[in-house]
């Protein structure tokens, strides 16, 4: 399940954007440009999907920190994925999921207003008027639909006003196989910010022994998914000891996991020339950050849509192609989306990704796609770096 094309209003400085992303995405642009409310929106879509949107609002600061200038009365997202089976054609089988979040008064309350899944692909070809239904959700009203479009109503009191129908949809409702596959889809993207590394930091310290395959979002259970997965799978095993040494030299000779007490696992790194391995809390920061990002996108079994903000973050420049390579690849299996401030790892890629260029104009954010004939141009005299250097990346309409 990849996004096709995601629209939003009235979610902070996303005033009125939209955006057509491809399989592996660069998001660019200064600081304050909105690029961090692009994450936090496919965040905001994933949490409610989990039924957790009431706790994220309130941590947030309710619905004033959230709407555009403090003034919106609504929060309206959209986005459209490819099919759940990537086997259908994208043009038919394609989904659409609305939500709007009303902000009550100037209250930091909110209820959902308006909530739909479906098909929009004959609406869109003028085919027909209203979309293929799966579910929608109006104030004091939610309807489950099945294949032949018949409607199951909800009791009012079993839909929470502040989560949305798609979290609970499972439970009270006869059974409709798209609407848990979409849920588990979008509940599991998976958007990594201000990953911790700090000597105080989890990430540092002997987790308890358990089976976990993907990276959290805090990225805290790093040793945890690279002990599962570097352990039983040969093929990530292989990938992590060749990204190793490609970035720190033949001196690295293997990951180790060694028991601790109390079910602790010690996760430790061993060097060729040196009889002490450095444990996890021996680490540089650079260090942790490259296998975080080696157990993201190397995994063999990633999320739908994976999103990191500045991957490039603490590492050494010649760790960039690595990266690059990893996310090219990883966009093979799943949708990629990296927000970075360098014109290094721009050029380290050898497949030209979708560049979408981040600027901030009249207190709204813009997005701009940046493709066609221009930009191929432009790439036949300079790298995608050298262009990001000059502003040109900015003026290529």
């Amino acid at each position: 399940m990849r996004i096709l094309r995601l629209a939003v209003e009235g979610f902070r400085s996303l005033a009125d954007v939209e955006w057509k992303p491809g399989d592996l995405n660069v998001v660019i642009g200064p600081n304050a440009s909105g690029k961090s409310n692009l994450l936090r929106v496919l965040e905001l879509l994933a949490v409610s999907a989990r039924g957790g949107l009431a706790k994220y609002i309130q941590k947030e600061g309710g619905m004033g920190p959230l709407v555009w200038d403090g003034s919106a009365d609504s929060i309206t997202i959209s986005s459209k994925v490819s099919p759940l089976d990537p086997a259908k054609d994208v043009a038919r089988y394609s989904h659409t999921y609305e939500l709007e979040l009303e902000r009550l008064g100037n209250s930091s309350a909110y209820r959902i207003g308006r909530e739909l899944l479906g098909n929009f692909s004959k609406v869109e070809s003028g085919l027909k008027e209203e979309p293929f239904k799966i579910l929608e959700r109006l104030p004091h009203r939610a309807v489950i639909f099945n294949e032949e479009e018949h409607g199951f109503v909800a009791p009012e009191e079993s839909i929470p006003e502040e989560e949305t129908l798609l979290s609970v949809a499972a439970g009270p409702f006869p059974k409709n196989d798209e609407i848990p596959k979409y849920q588990r889809e979008l509940a599991s993207w998976s958007i990594y910010q201000d990953i911790r590394t700090d000597r105080d930091a989890v990430i540092r310290q002997p987790p308890v022994t358990r089976v976990e395959k993907r990276v959290n979002s805090d990225g805290q259970n790093l040793v945890s998914v690279l002990h599962t997965l570097y352990s039983g799978d040969r093929e990530f095993k292989r990938e992590v000891n060749v990204a190793m040494k490609a970035a720190f030299g033949e001196e690295f000779e293997e990951l180790s996991f060694q028991p601790a007490a109390d079910q602790l696992i010690q996760f430790r790194l061993v060097w060729k020339s040196l009889r002490r391995e450095q444990s996890a809390a021996d680490l540089s920061d650079g260090t942790l950050r490259f296998l975080f990002l080696l157990a993201v996108l190397a995994n063999p079994a990633p999320p739908p849509l994976i999103a990191i903000d500045e991957p490039e973050m603490g590492l050494h420049p010649s760790m960039l192609p690595i990266i690059a390579e990893y996310a090219a690849s990883a966009a093979a299996r799943t949708q990629v989306i990296l927000m970075t401030h360098s014109p290094a790892l721009l050029d380290a890629f050898h497949t030209v990704p979708t560049v979408t260029v981040v600027h901030w104009s009249e207190g709204k954010t813009k997005l701009e796609v940046r493709s066609g004939e221009e930009l191929a141009y432009w790439l036949k005299q300079y790298t995608l770096g050298e262009i990001y250097r000059t502003g040109e990346l900015e003026a290529i309409g």
